[in-house]
């Protein structure tokens, strides 16, 4: 049931905003998270798909392995996802970062979640994948949560 609610969400919006946790479960196989994770980066591949997602998911995904001083699993990560087809990186500009200031005044988001948000919006992005249900206060586009799903 969960996967033909997320198969549907992917159809219905052109562009999708990816939080840094898909990409978590994913890179670390979750198996509580890979049957929904796989299909968004199976989708993610095929033509007329397209992503975005911050730089700060970059941040958040290199920490544990600067921590553990694995240099191959940070080579791995950027060889993956710095050239993922159909996925866009953004980096904060102002207008991110005056927008991630409103959504945390607002929505009382973590600045980590604030700027996801921010970049979400900036790039017009109409639907976001996440599995924090934080993001659902904001109304700039819609939130599927993987836990709401099963």
């Amino acid at each position: 049931m969960g996967l033909n609610r997320l198969r549907a969400f992917l159809r219905r919006h052109r562009l999708v905003a990816l939080d840094t946790n898909i990409f978590i479960y994913q890179m670390e196989s979750n198996v509580l998270y890979l049957p929904m994770t796989s299909p968004i980066f199976s989708w993610l591949q095929s033509t007329g798909s397209h992503a975005v997602t911050s730089t700060i998911t970059m941040t958040e995904l290199l920490v544990h392995s600067y921590r553990t001083g694995s240099e191959q699993l940070v080579d791995e990560y950027y060889g993956l996802l710095a050239s993922y087809p159909n996925l866009d990186w953004v980096a904060p500009n102002l207008e991110i970062a005056d927008t991630a200031a409103r959504f945390r005044a607002f929505h009382k988001l973590r600045t980590p979640d604030a700027i996801q948000a921010a970049t979400a919006t900036f790039a017009a992005a109409t639907g976001f994948i996440t599995n924090d249900p934080g993001f659902a206060r904001v109304t700039q586009f819609e939130t599927v949560v993987l836990d709401h799903l099963c």
